[in-house]
């Protein structure tokens, strides 16, 4: 959702609301939603003017989150100071980052003067209030994903799937060839293939992919699956899908093969990279350009998943092209 005025901010926080009674949240988390929902929005009008808020439910097969997303590119802040209660550059009361974290099961802000802020709020269903850990996330794997249609078209030709167990996470990233629902098919239909075995060797993984695919539109598809008691990285992708491996000090490719899934012969060579637990996988589409670098963003690869993904989207999505971009971390060795 575009946000350029306050008449908008009553717009997302019914949106935001109509999402969580959509997942049965109780009234509650609905109410706590829509504070959230409104304090991001008003942040957006007072501060930067003008900027986004994205909207999603995560899954996890245990439970449903509420993510909300506020992107800008305005003057920036000084988040430290900000989360106080009464700091205020607006001539408000100053509790409005304040008031976010204590609401939020998980809270993070990222901001660089002169270059804008992106701010990352979940609510997790029967989560307990004032449970936010700035920059920390939850225990044990933290992940960020966002994946959005082009403008014009309602569905997405891009999926993503990420599935965990002890030791191991599984990652996936497909982009259905072109636009609108016959991409979006191709790409759900990657991602069933995927989660019905999702921690097989990548390779043996998109050779089921291919043949799940054949006879439709196709399809552009990576998997990683991340072995932290072996600290290794195991990777095969197909198309124009970007994987790296990012940690503080640098970041490094892994390697897709040309084709498309379903539609021509598979070149299904997996490779092997070593991966260290504080170090974390970059997965994208080609509706985001792979000229990107952490260096150019200091402090942002402390901040949580969601916050990178965040940031990453705003400065490197292509304006003609679906987008997905997933940021994956952490998991028990």
């Amino acid at each position: 959702m575009q946000v350029e005025d306050a008449s908008q901010v009553g717009d997302c926080r019914r949106a935001v609301q109509r999402l969580a009674q959509a997942h049965e949240f109780d009234e509650t988390l609905v109410g706590r939603a829509g504070i959230i929902a409104t304090e991001l929005a008003n942040n957006l009008v007072r501060h930067a003017k003008r900027g986004e808020l994205l909207l999603q439910a995560i899954h996890d097969g245990l439970s449903i989150t509420i993510e909300m997303v506020t992107i800008d590119r305005g003057p920036g802040m000084p988040v430290e100071r900000c989360m106080r209660d009464g700091y205020s550059t607006a001539g408000t009361a100053g509790t409005g980052l304040g008031a976010i974290s204590r609401l939020s099961s998980m809270f993070d802000v990222y901001s660089l003067d002169g270059q804008g802020t992106v701010a990352v709020s979940r609510i997790e269903k029967q989560a307990a209030p004032g449970s936010a850990r700035q920059g920390k996330g939850p225990p044990g794997l933290e992940f960020g994903a966002i994946s959005l249609a082009v403008v014009g078209e309602v569905e997405c030709g891009d999926a993503w799937r990420i599935a965990a167990r002890s030791g191991s996470t599984a990652i996936l990233v497909a982009d259905g060839i072109g636009h609108g629902p016959l991409a979006a098919t191709a790409a759900s239909a990657a991602a069933v293939a995927f989660s019905a075995r999702p921690f097989e060797a990548p390779s043996e993984a998109m050779q089921r992919l291919h043949h799940a695919l054949s006879g439709g539109r196709g399809a552009a598809a990576a998997c990683a699956l991340v072995n932290l008691a072996n600290a290794k990285l195991s990777y095969c992708g197909v198309g124009n899908i970007s994987g790296t491996v990012i940690s503080a000090e640098k970041s490094r490719g892994m390697v897709s093969h040309y084709g498309i899934l379903g539609a021509q012969v598979l070149r299904k060579q997996q490779f092997e990279y070593p991966i260290a637990a504080q170090e974390r996988v970059v997965m994208h589409s080609d509706g985001m350009s792979a000229r990107w670098s952490m260096t150019d963003y200091p402090g942002l690869y402390m901040r949580h998943a969601a916050v990178i993904a965040g940031v990453l989207y705003r400065d490197h999505a292509r304006p003609r092209d679906d987008v997905t971009v997933v940021v994956v971390s952490g998991g028990e060795p």
